[in-house]
């Protein structure tokens, strides 16, 4: 009992919360619905409030987020037709762009 870690408080939000956290972060945004283009911890906690009524902070709400295997929402989403093959053509431009400019000089 000494050596015991004390449980803490629980968590605010319920396992079905969490789920519906998670499908939201993984939809994204609909932007004319939901005002924004790209989730920020505070949409989320804003929307956590819309749908369930649950007041949870940013810090909070980044911890569960955390704790669920997600990051944080990246500020520049990926198109959801992006070319992984164009993708990796403009990474490597630059050395394509070297060796024709020593094709040239040679």
């Amino acid at each position: 009992m000494i050596d015991g870690k004390a449980p803490g408080k629980p968590s605010l939000l319920n396992d079905d919360q969490r789920t519906a956290l998670a499908q939201a972060i993984e939809r994204g945004p609909t932007p004319y619905l939901d005002g924004v283009v790209c989730w920020r911890l505070c949409d989320l906690a804003q929307w956590l409030w819309e749908e369930f009524h649950v007041s949870v902070s940013e810090q909070t709400l980044g911890r569960e987020v955390r704790a669920m295997g997600c990051r944080k929402p990246s500020a520049r989403p990926m198109h959801h037709a992006q070319d992984a093959e164009a993708v990796e053509t403009l990474k490597n431009f630059p050395a394509a762009l070297a060796e024709i400019a020593a094709a040239r000089q040679g």
